[in-house]
């Protein structure tokens, strides 16, 4: 008994001592790299938010349209900059952000942000390119 009471006596400090070491607040250093456009100190959420809400369901894509397959494990390479989409993902948050500020005066617009006059789905409509013959 008095052995059993020691063991979890031990655990119960470890685990303690674990969780105040966790500042509140901070979210884990989660290092995205290669990030151009969004904040480097975004956080997963936020950043699953906006692929999800504004590429996704705006545009229609899934990660494969603008992240290259890793060759050795097939699966999206978040990194590279190998597909031309990406280069266009970037110039299209940029000329986003930049119509947010210049013609809805937001001090500081950002993609996935509900204050947003302008978004992806404005001209894209759920589909990977936007109908140009909208916008004559």
């Amino acid at each position: 008994m008095t052995r059993k009471l020691i063991v979890i006596t031990a655990f119960s400090a470890t685990v303690m001592g674990a969780v105040a070491a966790i500042k509140p607040g901070n979210p884990p250093d989660t290092k995205y790299k290669n990030l151009k456009v969004l904040p480097k100190n975004i956080t997963s959420k936020k950043l699953s938010e906006i692929m999800v809400d504004e590429f996704q369901d705006d545009l229609g894509v899934s990660c494969n349209f603008c992240h290259a397959e890793n060759k050795d494990t097939h699966r999206p390479d978040y990194a590279s900059d190998e597909k031309p989409e990406k280069q266009i993902a970037r110039a299209m948050m940029r000329m986003t952000i930049g119509i947010n500020k210049k013609y809805f005066s937001l001090r500081h617009p950002m993609i996935g942000d509900s204050t947003l006059a302008i978004t992806c789905n404005t001209c894209h409509h759920g589909n990977p390119h936007p109908d140009v013959s909208a916008l004559q």
